[in-house]
């Protein structure tokens, strides 16, 4: 039997180019089912789930959030402590725990985050206000909007809310604590310390009452006794970077250099990634003169944090000092750029 190979060679070429077609329409067919899958995959997943006997993974409730907040705050992870807090929030809009405690963390952190352009105490009075609506008879949001609004620099409107608050609950010692805050603001210096006082009889152990009471008796000059009161504020709450940072401002108004400097040391070993801690080692070292070491620690601080505006204007300052011109023109327009921005 004669074989013709050419034929049988054609043939074989051809079905060969057929079966290839089919292979790539089929391959271009499962990437665009792949392709609907992932962008469509929120819809998808809970029939496919189902149809499979599985249930979707369930939301965990707000309580669940709301004690991962509180670990977080007692850890001094603030952020985590305000994300947990926030979702808590958005589960339960009318609870007043959390609005209260989510408003005071936004507020607590209004310093740190403002460097980075973002309004903390903007959404600590419209959660202050959500408490209100939701629980009118609760003092925590009245009080909690008293503390917003004077961290807004608008302590004549704050007044009124914590008079409110004081009205709904005698008792609520940071009602008191914030009015005290808040009446130091507009010079009322006695009101401000009888206030103060009022709020640590209520509760010696509120972190918030002796902050505040702290701070009436440190506009009028009193720094030791404020001392006092904020080194029980920061040995309830030894994770608690605001108070350490308000501590060590009043060991260096009192030419307490070196205990100021064992504060921020110690907030670096609790975060080595706190550039508030490194900025405010490069400022205390340039007051004493020690500008090496300043130079230093405003260096560290840039590079941790590329965005920090105030590292870049104090070490513009040291650089200056320092007869180092052209690095101090570059941090004071890298200054520039980031607060314009």
């Amino acid at each position: 039997m004669y074989v013709r190979r050419d034929r049988s060679a054609l043939a074989f070429g051809r079905r060969r180019r057929q079966s290839s077609r089919w292979r790539i329409a089929l391959l271009l067919f499962l990437l665009g089912v792949v392709g609907v899958v992932i962008w469509q995959f929120d819809q998808i997943q809970p029939p496919l789930l189902a149809a499979m006997g599985i249930g979707p993974t369930p939301t965990p409730p707000a309580y669940v959030r709301a004690n991962a907040g509180y670990e977080a705050y007692m850890a001094g992870d603030l952020e985590t402590a305000i994300a947990e807090f926030r979702r808590a929030a958005q589960q339960e809009p009318d609870n007043v725990d959390y609005l209260f405690e989510l408003a005071r963390l936004l507020v607590f952190t209004k310093d740190e985050r403002a460097a980075l352009g973002q309004d903390r105490i903007g959404q600590a009075i419209s959660y202050a206000q959500q408490a209100i609506e939701a629980a009118p008879a609760d003092p925590r949001g009245h009080a909690i909007m008293c503390k917003a609004l004077d961290w807004d620099s608008r302590p004549e409107e704050a007044i009124p809310y914590c008079l409110e608050a004081i009205d709904r609950d005698p008792e609520f010692a940071e009602s008191y604590g914030y009015l005290a805050e808040a009446s130091a603001d507009v010079k009322r210096w006695a009101q401000a310390q009888e206030y103060g006082r009022r709020a640590i009889d209520i509760n010696p152990s509120s972190v918030d009452a002796r902050r505040d009471y702290a701070y009436s008796l440190w506009v009028v000059g009193l720094y030791q006794e404020a001392i006092q009161q904020l080194d029980i504020a920061v040995r309830l709450h030894p994770n608690l970077t605001y108070l350490q940072f308000e501590l060590a401002a009043l060991y260096r108004a009192t030419d307490n250099a070196p205990a100021a400097i064992a504060i921020y040391d110690r907030i670096r070993s609790q975060n080595p990634n706190n550039v508030r801690a490194y900025m405010e080692l490069c400022t205390t070292y340039f007051a004493e003169r020690e500008d090496t070491y300043a130079q230093d620690y405003c260096e560290q601080a840039m590079e941790l944090d590329p965005n920090y505006q105030p590292a870049y204007r104090q070490g513009g300052q040291v650089y200056y000092t320092r007869r180092n011109y052209e690095s101090a023109i570059e941090a004071f327009e890298t200054c520039a750029c980031l607060a314009e921005g």
